[in-house]
């Protein structure tokens, strides 16, 4: 079920405005007290979508939705469980419907592994958030989640997030995914009922 809107959601409309937020998580992390995970959510952003441009290179909405995953802990600070959400809401605009269902998904991809992968490791702080996001998924939840056509990339991108803890790696800088980013975005005006184009107009090719 799709979370309602909330009042407070920001929707972000240009590369830059997203590229501020991705520079604002330096320093910003997902617990207000820093007990959390042991990378800010800048560097977390860096390393799982370098882990995601290393396992699928072609897949730029992938990598995408990777870089943003988290920025809802910082548009909306201490929503641990809607953070997901709040991301998606933000993103959709500017990076399209399958961006932000993969941001989305990624809380219920972490709830699908907990149930069906014992060897999945989480990192103490998620393990401990895992409860607040509805806990484990039953075997019912876990069967209709594989329904999803976006299950499938959706964990990929969950397990790149947990592999994304590393204090100290070099990812990288966020300024070379500008540009990765206005082609997702450019290719998001594109597709029919884009911002850019009538519903009536050709998509360009995702990838």
């Amino acid at each position: 079920m799709e979370r309602m809107k909330s009042t407070e959601d920001i929707e972000l409309r240009s590369v830059e405005e997203l590229m501020d937020v991705l520079y604002a998580c330096r320093g910003a992390w997902d617990t207000p007290d820093r007990t959390g995970d042991p990378v800010d959510l800048h560097d977390h952003a860096l390393q799982t979508a370098a882990l995601l441009r290393r396992s699928h290179p072609s897949d730029k909405e992938l990598q995408v939705a990777g870089l943003v995953h988290d920025i809802g802990y910082l548009l909306r600070p201490g929503d641990e469980a809607a953070h997901a959400d709040h991301a998606a809401f933000a993103v959709r605009p500017l990076l399209g419907d399958r961006v932000a269902r993969l941001v989305r998904l990624h809380v219920p991809a972490k709830r699908y592994l907990a149930a069906t992968d014992p060897w999945h490791g989480l990192s103490p702080q998620s393990a401990l958030t895992l409860e607040l996001q509805g806990g484990a998924m039953t075997p019912a939840e876990a069967r209709a989640f594989e329904c999803d056509p976006m299950a499938e990339d959706a964990v990929t991108l969950r397990q790149a997030d947990d592999s994304a803890k590393v204090a100290g790696l070099d990812a990288g800088v966020m300024e070379d995914w500008r540009p990765v980013l206005e082609l997702v975005a450019a290719a998001q005006r594109f597709r029919p009922g884009g911002a850019g184009l009538p519903a009536n107009s050709a998509a360009l090719p995702r990838g």
